[in-house]
């Protein structure tokens, strides 16, 4: 039987063609234009991404993933194949909330953009996914995870293109139930960033190890603030209360310092740290270097070496080709959700007809590099999130993706049809976001006066 806590222990919340440029010395990158030109754009599609700070490698690699797709859709139309010109912009809204409401605003009012896209955070697309749906524009989601944005605050202009923390952690779950043959465990330690998105990845593992039926104690939530620089009040506290495995959802920045400083205090001597979601990202593979800490369990939303894919084989090809390093998940992120644009465009015939637009996505089947053989990704058209495979493993020795010198390893893969969310939890989630109402949001009437006002 499970065990959580009835109280709020150790609780600790401290407080061109292409054209492309931006400026690495000033504390804003500058606006960024790829594609099409304005006079030819068929599609006009903005994106905020963080371009400094911390979490600025995932910007820049979601735009080097956009100006793949533009390339490879720009390859399709030479051999004949319909496909529309399409026009990116890209700003930063410096993970603030309502400095990426204005910029949204700017795209729809200003530059007439017929898709928004893109973020990082998780808090600022929940702002921006309530603008798309005040404004009737469609959000192309390809890189925040929170899977709040599908389920409860779900509606049918948000769309999202990558793996989110449902899928993750439903994955993450049955690992650590077929670990346990090999490695008893039972108490385990939160270790989540204090924000939307830790809050709804530490209930999405719990959720997804209830509905398994495992047994399992909670011994801490600890919940440091995004961009927190000094972990060691947290690892103290995990030294001090010894849960068998660490979950946490600390990503980019944050998940490096974490794990340097953890290593330094020995952390890695009593306890597994798990981090299903975004732990085995590329950049997270460099900073482990060749030693990388003991018992890490890992994963993340695409990989330089899984699957063993022609197509996955091309576009980490290419993206090294183009950017001269390999990617972070972040750029296929980005490249699916271009790709998934210009498919319903095409399909539809314009850019202009949102509800037809909705309607195509809904039921939109898309090949993706991240696909293991036999599987082609898909939208839910009930919750509008892309359903996807996930693969869970160990970091081992392995130089092919320079600087890196491990990669996941003893990968466990786990299949989109046992990811998907219970039909139940679904309308739990609903009915207590909506007050008792169970109607799934995207299927919401929307109020015509709030058409691009």
């Amino acid at each position: 039987m499970s065990m959580r806590p009835s109280y709020r222990f150790l609780r600790i919340a401290l407080a061109a063609g292409w054209v492309l440029g931006w400026s690495a010395s000033g504390a804003q990158a500058d606006r960024i234009v790829v594609g099409a030109s304005a006079k030819e754009a068929d599609v006009v599609v903005g994106c905020i991404y963080p371009m400094t700070g911390r979490a600025a490698t995932y910007g820049e690699d979601s735009v080097m993933g956009i100006r793949l797709a533009l390339q490879d859709l720009k390859a399709e139309a030479a051999t004949g194949l319909p496909t529309p010109h399409i026009r990116v912009i890209v700003d930063d809204a410096l993970s603030k909330v309502s400095y990426g409401l204005r910029l949204a605003e700017d795209f729809i009012d200003q530059d007439g953009v017929n898709f928004l896209c893109g973020m990082v955070s998780s808090g600022v697309a929940h702002a921006i996914s309530d603008l798309a749906r005040r404004r009737r524009v469609i959000l192309v989601g390809t890189d925040h995870a929170s899977s709040r944005l599908t389920i409860e605050a779900g509606h049918r202009y948000y769309f999202r293109f990558s793996n989110d923390s449902w899928i993750s952690n439903a994955a993450g779950a049955r690992y650590l139930r077929d670990i346990r043959a090999e490695q008893p465990w039972r108490r385990i330690a939160f270790l989540n960033p204090d924000y939307d998105y830790g809050h709804v990845s530490r209930d999405d593992l719990l959720a997804a190890m209830d509905q398994l039926g495992m047994d399992y104690e909670v011994v801490a939530e600890l919940w440091p603030k995004l961009y927190y620089p000094d972990y060691s009040s947290y690892i103290q506290a995990l030294k001090e209360v010894k849960p068998d495995i660490v979950i946490t959802a600390l990503w980019g920045g944050d998940f490096m310092a974490f794990l340097k400083q953890a290593n330094a205090a020995a952390l890695f001597d009593d306890m597994r740290v798990a981090n299903f979601d975004t732990g085995a990202n590329y950049d997270i593979l460099v900073a482990l270097g060749d030693t990388p800490p003991p018992g890490l369990i890992l994963s993340a939303r695409h990989h330089n070496n899984w699957p063993d894919t022609g197509y996955n084989k091309r576009f980490v090809t290419a993206f090294h080709a183009l950017a001269g390093r390999y990617p972070t998940y972040a750029a296929e992120g980005a490249y699916t959700g271009i790709i998934a644009i210009a498919r319903a465009v095409t399909a539809v015939g314009n850019a202009t007809d949102t509800d037809a637009l909705i309607t195509e996505m809904e039921g939109l089947k898309l090949p993706l590099p991240e696909d293991p053989p036999g599987f082609v990704s898909q939208i839910d058209p009930e919750t509008h999130q892309i359903e996807q495979a996930q693969a869970i493993g160990v970091p081992v020795p392995d130089t092919r993706f320079p600087p890196a010198k491990v990669m996941l390893g003893a990968i466990k893969v786990y299949g989109a049809e046992e990811l998907r969310p219970p039909v139940d939890l679904v309308r739990r989630r609903r009915a207590a976001a909506s007050g008792g109402s169970e109607t799934p949001p995207n299927q919401h009437k929307e109020n015509p006066q709030g058409d691009r006002q």
